[in-house]
């Protein structure tokens, strides 16, 4: 009998893995202004998701086998 692999919640709610097996992510620090208007720099560079970095792509898809 085939033990069926666990996805990580967690993991499964932060990152989506692409059709090339790239992982994207949501930039962090966008849901909330607490200290007043960003600057144009941070706006800019959170904007939009971000792609993972090769290096940290193997342990997040680990995370997800069903992806």
């Amino acid at each position: 009998m085939k033990v069926k692999l666990k996805t990580k919640k967690s993991a499964s709610k932060r990152f989506k893995i692409t059709g090339t097996g790239k992982v994207r992510f949501r930039r962090a620090n966008r849901s909330h202004n607490i200290k007043g208007q960003p600057t144009a720099k941070q706006s800019r560079q959170r904007r939009g998701n971000g792609v993972l970095k090769d290096c940290d792509t193997p342990s997040v898809i680990q995370m997800l086998p069903y992806a």
